[in-house]
């Protein structure tokens, strides 16, 4: 089974993104804020934004299921307050829990948070809940910039957001560490915002001691680690000199790192310097980069090609990025397809 561990849902109805404006201008205008009500998005709708895209791409390239989130960008958490957050959150997750419930066989829920600049993260909690038990999503997207580009929250090693990983850890469900929308003009979003934050994120964990308070938490980096696989030698020797353990034993056996890397030098590099055990496939297909590889006349989100072409990777290693890793990582994944005799 090919299992992506990395899919948006960049093709919602049209209708969310109005609705979404209107949100957007009640704040500033009371009057013009919409009803929850006011967003009526049929089967039909949402069918045919899959069919026609994410669902016949993974049938073109032999992807069998995507472990499905909202748009990342459209999280947005920088705009409005938490109550505009919440909201908005629960739509989009709702919003998935149907194209899952639509067609099982291939899409599992991941949740976005309501989370809220200067907003206690213990305010997410009703809607992770919620995301796990009534809609069974098998993991989390955790942004850690809701300021979207001025980063103004502590760092995650911080008991500031122990509330979240105090109920990760009760659950036994994994967080996707991915930051959404830049509204600093300083940060282009997916090419410069995105991969600073994961690149951020692994230092950020690197730096402090997270995983002895929560020694099962486990963290995804996505887009391959930003850099963090390419200066792997400047992040060993910098724990070298904070005086931190192995990053084998410091990090490694609670975060893990994507294959959205979008070319075959990048994930041979990805693939040579992390152990395959830490390493998941995904493509986010119909996101940051849609369009064909003029040098391979196949698209750059097609990561499956990559993985398939690798030399550095046995038939065994393949199997355990296509699928075990990620089974093993998201354990209620694996509980949900075990139960279906898979």
């Amino acid at each position: 089974m090919i299992i992506d561990c990395h899919g948006h849902y960049t093709t919602a109805p049209k209708a969310l993104e109005a609705w979404r404006n209107q949100q957007i201008a009640g704040i500033q205008d009371p009057a013009k804020k919409p009803r929850v009500a006011d967003l009526t998005i049929s089967d039909d709708d949402i069918r045919e934004t899959i069919v026609n895209n994410q669902l016949r791409l993974m049938k073109e390239r032999g992807n069998d299921m995507t472990l499905f989130s909202p748009r990342a960008s459209f999280m947005a958490h920088h705009i409005g307050d938490f109550e505009v957050s919440s909201t908005w959150a629960a739509i989009c997750n709702e919003l998935c829990f149907r194209v899952s419930q639509l067609f099982p066989e291939h899409f599992v829920p991941v949740a976005m948070l309501p989370q809220s600049p200067g907003v206690a993260p213990e305010t997410c909690i009703p809607e992770l809940v919620k995301c796990v038990e009534q809609y069974g999503c098998v993991g989390i997207n955790l942004n850690p910039d809701p300021s979207g580009g001025h980063w103004k929250e502590p760092p995650l090693t911080d008991r500031h957001w122990y509330p979240i990983y105090e109920k990760m850890v009760e659950y036994d469900i994994p967080a996707m560490i991915h930051v959404s929308t830049s509204c600093n003009p300083a940060f282009h979003t997916t090419g410069a915002h995105y991969l600073n934050a994961d690149t951020t994120a692994f230092m950020q964990c690197l730096q402090g001691d997270l995983f002895k308070d929560f020694p099962t938490l486990r963290f995804l980096i996505p887009h391959g680690g930003g850099a963090v696989p390419y200066h792997w030698g400047r992040f060993r020797g910098l724990a070298q000199e904070m005086k931190k353990p192995l990053l084998t034993e410091h990090v490694l056996n609670n975060i893990f790192f994507d294959t959205c890397v979008y070319h075959q030098p990048g994930i041979d590099l990805l693939n040579t310097v992390i152990p395959v055990k830490n390493v998941l496939f995904a493509s986010e297909m119909i996101g940051a980069v849609r369009g064909i590889d003029p040098t391979t006349g196949h698209y750059y989100d097609d990561t499956k090609r990559y993985i398939d072409a690798s030399t550095i990777l046995s038939v065994q290693d393949k199997q355990a990025i296509f699928e075990g890793n990620t089974r093993r990582v998201f354990p209620r994944l694996d509980q949900l397809l075990t139960s279906r005799g898979l």
